[in-house]
């Protein structure tokens, strides 16, 4: 059993020494929650409750505390890959809802797994998760300054339980000021793919990660006989041809987990029962 799991980017020269440990903090005690809820549940239900937890922390751009649009509004997008069942779920600029995570996989039993903007709403709304406001004091300053400070800030988290199997969930708040409509990678396989090869959960730029396919391309070339760190390898240098910015974390079948960033400093936490890693 192995989890990893990701909070975004941290930048020395927009945020505070002080938010850089409280994220180090942060991030060690919910992988430390989710290994041990990994113990008794599946890979795609941990997933679930890690990206949960990391929504519920204003630390993080997503759920609560997630970044303000130019119009005034928070749109959220998250979503559940099952590598086991080959099944992919999410919402795509979801508003009022506390854990659009929890909506993403609800889905899981539709035909229809992926829905938008009001009708993901609908839907929450339908199935009974109450309205909820995720917007926080901090975020609301932000954006009446006009400051990006932050904002790649995506969480997400990659799962292998006692069985092998493999799940990936993520979960984004947006940029921050972007276009009204605007979709982030969250909530497709360029940002959130699994199968029982591998698992990867993305953050950084949505249109950098989606223009490089980068969490189906890893998964794929695994798929295929690469090594994980092969397959990073190669993703990563085609991210670099576009100058792209993002992080992904990873695990195989084997249990090898990775970690890259094509821009310093994707904050992250693994843990395997034994040991931590945490971001410096």
């Amino acid at each position: 059993m192995k989890i990893i799991i990701h909070g975004g980017f941290f930048s020395e020269s927009d945020q505070s020494h002080e938010v850089k440990v409280a994220k180090q903090d942060s991030l060690k005690s919910i992988v430390k929650k989710a290994f041990h809820y990994l113990e008794t549940h599946s890979a795609a239900e941990t997933a679930v409750f890690a990206v949960k937890l990391l929504e519920d922390d204003e630390l993080y751009n997503a759920g609560t505390g997630s970044q303000i649009q130019s119009d005034g509004k928070i749109r959220m997008s998250a979503s559940l890959m099952n590598g086991d069942t080959q099944k992919f779920s999410g919402v795509i600029n979801i508003q009022n809802v506390k854990n659009p995570v929890e909506i993403a996989e609800f889905l899981m039993k539709e035909d229809d797994r992926v829905l938008g903007d009001q009708g993901a709403k609908n839907y929450a709304t339908k199935n009974g998760f109450p309205d909820y406001s995720t917007e926080t004091a901090q975020r609301r300053r932000e954006f009446e300054e006009k400051s990006k400070n932050g904002g790649k800030g995506t969480v997400g988290c990659v799962a292998f339980d006692k069985r092998g199997k493999i799940a990936a969930a993520t979960s984004t708040g947006g940029k921050g000021f972007e276009l009204e409509g605007r979709i982030s990678d969250s909530a497709t396989v360029a940002g959130n793919f699994a199968n029982k090869f591998c698992g990867v959960s993305c953050t950084g730029v949505g249109e950098d990660i989606v223009s490089n396919a980068t969490a189906a391309k890893i998964v794929i070339r695994v798929t295929d006989g690469m090594s994980l760190a092969e397959a990073f390898d190669k993703t990563f240098a085609e991210l670099k041809e576009i100058d792209g910015f993002a992080g992904a974390i990873a695990i195989d079948h084997l249990g090898n987990i990775q970690h890259r960033d094509s821009h310093p400093t994707m904050v992250f936490a693994s843990f395997d029962g034994q040991q931590f890693e945490v971001f410096e």
